[in-house]
């Protein structure tokens, strides 16, 4: 079976143009610029400093990969163990197989309750499938409740960090969003608003309560899920996400398969790791955690509890043994903080919820690489691998980075929805492919290779200092390598008096 694309991507692919065009827009807008350096820059010095207080910082990492490889390697059954072990507490299971029977199962569950209104705590998930939109078809209102998550709801944006979803906006903008869009969501923006922080966090303090008190159903995602107790965790800043999961009567959790780990023992490794990774502290404000439900109304937590497991191109991304290491990602964004690509371009360019360097290996495999900007986010990265570096799980991001490439440039065999299927090459890598061919000739033919180079050190002189055509681009801001004057191979053998040279 062999087509351009066969059979329809886990989510349906954006009408976004591709990571060079979008790019282009974003670097040439200083605002933007200038907020993006600013933080990444602060994050990153703050994580590097709370990643050197602890000594066995490189064992923790490996502990973390291992256990996320573990996990994936028997996801099957540690699903199951899962189910079992949240039905046992109180709670009801969902599996969805992609975004538009996850938004179905949801919708359905908050219809079910009469209720018309829904507090949510800042799930990537739930954005990945467009919930919030399906919700609104349905004549339900979300409302984001973390606070980077309410500017951008408020704003009408999309986020563009994994961590800090309003990176690009700075105080000044967020004022004026607060000011003139509360008003019409619920409680107004106080009159007089400045743009100091303590102010900015009243004011939307102040507009989330009113939700958080009248709210009787909550939506969240989950950073982990333990298989053998079936407890789910939560961990943020603000106190916002334990105001959405301990108020409502009915909470509905939406967590791709891949957050689950086996046992208690597991998550600790995990609980040392991502807030440093994250937001540089040695431990989150708020680390939430529930097993299924409550009978008393006087305790906290939900009543009714809900948990949907979605997949939506996730086990299609487990069968390639290559890339399924981008599901051991724990959203600490610690990738994106380092990245010279994304500090320029922001999180928009990437035209997803996933942005930066993770967001480059992720989207194409979840989405698949027909589209416009997931055939180009292979591309979106310098390969200089910092992302590698800072991982507090160890995906080896450039590695993916290639493969994605190759498979866009050559085509191949991949798994869509189940079933193995064969892709072509896209449309405009003519020009790469023959390059590789001929580049894998000339390695495969040493007298043809020997030759070449005689004759490029030969006529050095004569070589460009800028490539022509396609090659413009690249050599406008590097300078193209200047080839020695004399040839590694015949160096080798006049230096050594020709003892290799029958190799």
């Amino acid at each position: 079976m062999s087509e351009t694309f066969v059979g329809m991507p886990a989510f349906p692919p954006p009408a976004y143009p591709a990571f060079p065009k979008a790019a282009h827009e974003a670097v040439n807008n200083p605002t933007l610029r200038g907020n993006l350096r600013h933080a990444t820059h602060t994050i990153r010095a703050k994580r590097a400093k709370a990643v050197a207080e602890v000594s066995d910082w490189a064992a923790l990492r490996e502990a973390g990969k291992q256990i996320k490889d573990h996990t994936l390697r028997h996801l099957d059954r540690y699903l199951v163990q899962l189910e079992e072990s949240v039905t046992r507490a109180g709670g009801t299971v969902h599996w969805a197989a992609d975004a538009d029977e996850a938004n179905r199962i949801v919708a359905d569950l908050v219809k079910a309750t009469g209720e018309r209104e829904v507090v949510k705590v800042k799930s990537m998930a739930t954005q990945e499938i467009g919930l919030n939109e399906a919700l609104e078809a349905e004549g339900i209102h979300a409302y984001e409740t973390d606070l980077a998550e309410l500017i951008v709801q408020l704003g009408k944006d999309r986020p563009s960090h994994i961590l800090v979803p309003a990176i690009h906006r700075n105080r000044g903008e967020i004022r004026d969003i607060f000011a003139r869009e509360m008003s019409a969501w619920g409680r107004p923006a106080p009159e007089g608003l400045t743009d100091t922080p303590a102010e900015l966090a009243e004011a939307a303090r102040l507009h989330l309560r009113e939700k958080f008190l009248r709210a009787k159903v909550g939506i969240s995602g989950a950073n982990f899920m333990v298989a053998e107790t079936g407890t789910l965790v939560v961990v943020e800043s603000e106190g916002n996400g334990r105001m959405c999961l301990t108020l409502p009567e009915t909470l509905i959790s939406v967590v791709g398969i891949e957050k689950i780990v086996p046992t208690w023992q597991d998550l600790e490794v995990f609980l040392q790791t991502l807030p440093r990774s994250s937001t540089a502290e040695r431990m989150n404000p708020y680390t939430s955690m529930w097993t299924g439900t409550t009978d008393a109304e006087t305790a906290d937590g939900p009543r009714t509890f809900h948990l949907v497991l979605l997949d939506n191109g996730r086990t299609d991304t487990l069968a390639d043994q290559v890339g399924r290491q981008a599901l051991r990602c724990i959203r600490c964004s610690a990738c994106l903080n380092v990245c010279p690509v994304y500090e320029r371009a922001g999180g928009h360019a990437y035209g997803s919820v996933y942005p930066g360097p993770i967001g480059a290996i992720l989207s194409p495999q979840l989405r698949g690489t027909a589209s416009e900007i997931d055939a180009s986010l292979p591309y979106a990265s310098s390969l200089c691998g910092a992302c590698y570096e800072v991982c507090p799980v160890a995906i080896d991001i450039p590695e993916v980075l290639v493969h994605l490439r190759e498979r866009v440039a050559q085509g191949g065999q991949v798994t869509r929805r189940g079933n193995k299927v064969v892709l072509k090459p896209a449309k405009g890598h003519a020009a790469e492919r023959a390059a590789m061919r001929a580049a894998r000739w000339a390695l495969s033919h040493p007298g043809a290779l020997r030759t070449g180079q005689r004759i490029a050190s030969r006529t050095r002189r004569l070589h460009p200092r800028a490539l022509p055509g396609p090659g413009k681009a690249w050599t406008g801001s590097r300078d193209l390598p200047a080839v020695p004057a004399e040839p590694f191979r015949d160096w080798w053998q006049r230096t050594h008096g020709g003892k290799d040279s029958g190799k």
